[in-house]
């Protein structure tokens, strides 16, 4: 199983893989099987070979695109793409070419913009997977594929640490007075946002964010607020930064999972993958990984034992 980190944008989403941009991975071969090759849709999405193609073929390779996140999707020490969403699809494929005989390739695409990220691979087609921390929603079911929850969530809300704690939430409006509500396209956290405004600060300003970074940056430097996912709040604390998580509005009844084409073939392969690893979340490798990439604490925190 050979995998690859595509920089530069989305060079290969645009072209064949075969043709590509400079500094593309190259196939053993010298070219890529007519099977495997993975082109723009033409519509704004991805497009890679079925699973029925991969069968009959022997051979595939899938495209991950993702959100870059630290523990999650990342450069490591070395300076390679890892992480535990990332180290989790490499499993999968190792997982494929056990149970199916299938020689896989992986190629993973970055996407800063979450929404962008969403909304390419709900358009995408075929071998397509998406890892950027999506919360499993009915309402997305109808627009999307998720694999069974690998990961609980606790959303939090946040401000600089000078900000006295939130109390209650019908107090939002006389604590928070002053400060600008941070709005995420797209995100649950966006509707989290609105929710707290039409019910307890109908006078809140919002701004837009474009990342997790922008969003914790503003917050840190004052005068902002926001929702965000407990682990990028506790990561920006552990780097010093000066934040105060506001735990009477803690929402820690999501779930994540891997996002795939509304009508991918590769959805039941995702599932008995999830089957043999017993979920995923209680196997000892996937605690293991959980710790290796964002610590003992975190990994307790993230899988239910602490909050």
């Amino acid at each position: 199983m050979r995998a690859s980190f595509i920089t530069g944008g989305l060079c290969a989403v645009l072209a064949a893989l075969t043709l590509g941009c400079a500094g593309d991975p190259e196939p053993e071969g010298g070219k890529a099987p007519a099977s495997t090759a993975a082109v723009g849709t033409g519509e704004g999405g991805l497009e890679a070979v079925s699973f029925a193609e991969a069968q009959e073929a022997g051979e595939s390779r899938i495209l991950v695109h993702y959100v870059p996140s630290s523990g999650f999707a990342g450069e490591g020490r070395d300076g390679e793409l890892t992480g535990v969403t990332i180290e989790l699809l490499r499993k999968f494929a190792r997982f494929v070419e056990d149970a199916h005989g299938i020689e896989m390739e992986v190629d993973f695409i970055p996407e800063e913009r979450w929404a962008d990220f969403y909304e390419r691979v709900r358009r995408s087609r075929g071998g397509v997977f998406g890892i950027g921390n999506v919360t499993i929603t009915e309402s997305r079911r109808d627009e999307i594929t998720f694999s069974p929850p690998y990961l609980s969530n606790v959303a939090t809300l946040m401000t600089h640490e000078e900000v006295p704690e939130l109390e209650a939430l019908d107090e939002v409006g006389e604590t928070f007075a002053g400060l600008i509500g941070l709005s995420y396209p797209g995100t649950l956290h966006e509707e989290r946002l609105d929710e707290l405004r039409r019910a307890h600060f109908p006078e809140m300003e919002t701004v837009p964010v474009e990342s997790n970074d922008e969003l914790v940056g503003r917050a840190a430097s004052g005068g902002y607020f926001g929702f965000i996912d407990i682990y990028n709040y506790w990561r920006a604390v552990e780097d010093g930064l000066p934040l105060r998580r506001h735990s009477v509005a803690d929402d820690d009844s999501e779930e994540f999972g891997v996002i795939m084409p509304r009508d991918s073939d590769w959805a039941p392969v995702v599932d008995a993958f999830f089957g043999a690893n017993e979920g995923v979340q209680g196997t000892d490798w996937y605690r293991e990984l959980l710790q290796e990439h964002l610590g003992d604490e975190l990994a307790r925190l993230l899988q239910g034992e602490d909050h």
